[in-house]
C-alpha cells in the first residue's frame, strides 16, 4: 500500500465496502457521539467520514486529534447505518472504520476556522491565506479560475491564435497609471518598469509579421484598490490581430466570451448577439459607459422641457436634466421617495426631484413637490420622453452634463433594484463603440486624448486635418457584462504620419513620441500592418462566473486595500547592502507626529 494513501478522500463509495484503504488529509471536523469519535477527513478531492470507537486500537490516538491536524488513517470501508446516509456527499453512503492513525502534521490553535462560513476580518484572512484557501468556497473559486483559464486557452487556439510570452522587465510607458519601477544594478540611476500591459510588445509582434497573438498576461499597476480592481497586479487575456477591422476583432472575441460564459454559467442565460451601443448613446440612456443591461430602465434627456418659459422650476434652469423612469412607483409610500432623495444627497447631489403620474379625467396629471412648477403640456412631454404612464413616476438628475449623467446612471440602478425590475441569473453583454478620440482637459485648458492615444481615428488623416478634434471618434471599444467593464480594445494607429498628427493635436511633438514610445514608433517606419486587439480581464471574468463581489475571492494570494501582502510581509525594507549595490539613497517623507 502507498505510504500515504490508497485513495483520496473523495473516492470511497459502496463499491469499496469491505476493502481496507488508506487515506491522508486534514481533520475537518471531529465529533464525539457517546464515546464514538467521528472524524470528517478532508483533502483536495473531497471529504470522508471516519469512525473510531473505543474498541479500535487507534482510539487513544484519535482522542488527541484536533481540527486541521494532518493525519494518515487506515481502516475498512463499510456502509453507513440506515438513516445516517448523506445523499449530498459523494462519499455519503459509506464510512471508514479506523484501526490505525499516524499524525503527519499537528496544527496550532487556529486564528480562523476552516470549517463553516464564518466571516472574518480581511487582514486575518490575508495573513493566514493558506488557511483561508482550505475553506470550501474559496478553494472551489481558485479551481474554477484554473478551469476558466484552461478553457480560454483552448478556445483561443481553436480560433487560430498562438500564445506568446512578452518581457516583464521593460521600459516605462505612460498608460494611465503609475509604474512599478525596478532599479538596475548594472546601470546606476536607471530603472526598469513592470509592464502595465504588454501593449507595445503585442503591437511589435504584429509588426514582426506574426498574425494572431494571445497571452494570459500579468499586468502591474501602482494604483489604489477597488472591489473590482486588485492593487499591484492582475491578469488579462491579451489579444492582437493583423489585417483586421473592428468587426473582425468582434467576430473573433465574441464567440470566445459567449462560449466561455455558457460553459461556466451554471444555467444562467448568456447574450447570444452582443448589441453595439455608442459611447454617446450609453452615456445618455444609461448614465455610464458600463451599462448594466439587466436593468430595463432607460434615461431620457428632458433639458428642453425644463428650459421652456412656462416651466417655473428655477433649480433646473440652464442645466442638463435627465429623467429616470420608475414604473409602478406611484403606489410606493412616501418613504420610498424620501429614501431615494436622501441617497442622492449622500452622493453629493442636492437631491432627486420627482413627479408621480396619475390619471385624472382621462389625462395624465403630475403630483409631487415640483409638479406644480411644470404645466400639463410640459408634463406630457416629459412623460412621453421618459416612456411613463399613469401609475409611474419620474425622477430627475440635474446639473453640469457629466455630473447629471453620472447621478442619473446611479439612480437608474438603485431604482431598478428597489422596484425589483432587474433580471436575475443572466449575463448581459454589450459592446460600447465610437468613443471620442479627444476630450477637453479643463485643468490644462487644452485638447487631450480621451482614452488610448494609439487608436486609429475614424476618418484617418482627413478627420484629423478637417474636423473639430472634439467631434472625432476613434476605433475604440469596450466589452461590458452586467455593468462590469471586462475589456478595452482598439484598432491601432499604425501609420507614423497619422500618429504624429494625432499627437500634435493633443499638444505633443514628435519628440514625445520618440522619447516615450521610441521602439514602437521606430518600428512603424518599416512597414506596419493594420492591426487591432483587445484585453479582457481574467480576474473580472472569474469574479462574474464565481458570482463574487470582490476580486480577492477569486485570487490566490491577493494584497489588501493598502497594497500590502500580509502573508509574505511585502513591501519590506531593503537592507543597506542592497541599497548600496543599487546606488540608491532613501529620501523618506517626514513622519507625522
Amino acid at each position: 500500500m502507498h505510504r500515504y494513501r490508497s485513495h483520496n478522500c473523495g473516492a470511497p463509495n459502496e463499491a469499496l465496502v469491505g476493502e481496507k484503504i488508506r487515506l491522508s488529509g486534514w481533520c475537518h471536523r471531529i465529533r464525539d457521539h457517546g464515546g464514538v469519535l467521528f472524524i470528517d477527513l478532508r483533502d483536495h478531492y473531497g471529504l470522508t467520514q471516519c469512525v473510531v470507537d473505543p474498541d479500535s486500537p487507534a482510539f487513544a490516538q484519535a482522542e488527541k486529534l484536533r481540527s486541521e491536524w494532518v493525519v494518515r488513517l487506515d481502516g475498512e470501508v463499510r456502509k453507513r447505518p440506515a438513516g445516517t446516509e448523506n445523499p449530498d456527499m459523494p462519499t455519503g453512503q459509506v464510512e471508514v472504520y479506523v484501526n490505525e492513525i499516524e499524525v503527519l502534521g499537528a496544527a496550532a490553535e487556529l486564528p480562523l476556522p476552516v470549517f463553516g462560513d464564518q466571516q472574518y476580518p480581511e487582514d486575518t484572512r490575508l495573513k493566514y491565506r493558506f488557511l483561508d484557501l482550505r475553506r470550501e468556497k474559496l478553494h472551489q473559486n481558485i479551481m474554477l479560475r484554473g478551469r476558466i483559464i484552461d478553457s480560454i486557452r483552448m478556445r483561443m487556439k481553436q480560433a487560430g491564435f498562438f500564445e506568446f510570452q512578452t518581457p516583464i522587465l521593460t521600459a516605462s510607458s505612460p498608460e494611465g497609471a503609475r509604474d512599478f519601477l525596478v532599479p538596475s544594478r548594472l546601470h546606476p540611476g536607471k530603472f526598469y518598469a513592470l509592464p502595465q500591459a504588454p501593449q507595445q510588445f503585442k503591437q511589435l509582434i504584429m509588426v514582426a509579421g506574426f498574425d494572431r497573438y494571445f497571452q494570459i498576461a500579468p499586468c502591474f499597476r501602482d494604483e489604489d484598490a477597488r472591489a473590482d480592481r486588485s492593487p499591484g497586479e492582475f491578469y488579462q487575456l491579451d489579444v492582437e490581430m493583423s489585417f483586421v477591422t473592428q468587426e473582425d476583432v468582434f467576430g473573433a472575441i465574441e464567440p470566445v466570451l459567449r462560449g466561455l460564459f455558457e460553459e461556466f454559467a451554471n444555467g444562467k442565460a448568456v447574450t447570444q448577439k452582443f448589441p453595439r451601443i455608442s459611447f454617446r448613446e450609453s452615456m445618455l440612456k444609461y448614465g455610464t459607459d458600463k451599462p448594466d443591461l439587466r436593468n430595463p430602465l432607460l434615461i431620457a434627456d428632458v433639458s428642453e422641457e425644463f428650459a421652456r418659459e412656462d416651466v417655473s422650476f428655477k433649480a433646473f434652469k440652464g442645466k442638463t436634466v435627465r429623467a429616470i423612469p420608475a414604473p409602478g412607483a406611484a403606489s410606493q409610500p412616501r418613504s420610498f421617495f424620501d429614501k431615494l432623495n436622501d441617497w442622492a444627497r449622500s452622493e453629493g447631489a442636492p437631491g432627486l426631484g420627482y413627479v408621480i403620474f396619475e390619471e385624472e379625467n382621462g389625462a395624465l396629471a403630475g403630483k409631487g413637490p415640483i409638479a406644480k412648477f411644470i404645466p400639463a403640456e410640459a408634463q406630457a412631454a416629459i412623460a412621453a420622453k421618459a416612456g411613463v404612464k399613469a401609475g409611474d413616476a419620474v425622477f430627475f438628475s440635474a446639473g453640469e452634463a457629466t455630473a447629471a449623467a453620472k447621478l442619473a446612471g446611479m439612480a437608474r440602478l438603485r431604482i431598478g433594484d428597489e422596484l425589483g425590475l432587474s433580471k436575475q441569473d443572466v449575463f448581459e453583454f454589450c459592446w460600447i463603440v465610437d468613443f471620442p478620440m479627444y476630450e477637453w482637459n479643463e485643468d490644462d485648458k487644452k485638447v487631450d486624448f480621451s482614452h488610448n492615444p494609439f487608436s486609429m481615428p475614424q476618418g484617418g488623416m482627413e478627420a484629423l486635418e478637417t474636423q473639430d478634434p472634439l467631434t472625432i471618434l476613434a476605433y475604440q471599444y469596450d466589452i461590458v457584462c452586467n455593468g462590469v467593464e471586462l475589456s478595452s480594445g482598439a484598432i491601432r494607429n499604425h501609420r507614423p504620419d497619422v500618429m504624429k498628427k494625432a499627437f500634435e493635436i493633443a499638444g505633443y511633438g514628435e519628440d514625445v513620441l520618440i522619447e516615450k514610445f521610441g521602439g514602437m514608433y521606430r518600428a512603424f517606419q518599416y512597414g506596419a500592418p493594420p492591426h487591432g486587439g483587445i484585453a479582457p480581464g481574467v480576474d473580472r471574468i472569474v469574479m462574474l462566473l464565481a458570482d463574487e463581489e470582490n476580486l480577492r475571492e477569486v485570487t490566490l494570494f491577493p494584497m489588501n486595500q493598502r497594497a500590502e501582502d500580509l502573508l509574505m510581509g511585502a513591501p519590506s525594507e531593503a537592507t543597506m547592502k542592497h541599497l548600496r549595490e543599487l546606488h540608491i539613497r532613501l529620501n523618506l517623507p517626514e513622519t507625522k507626529p
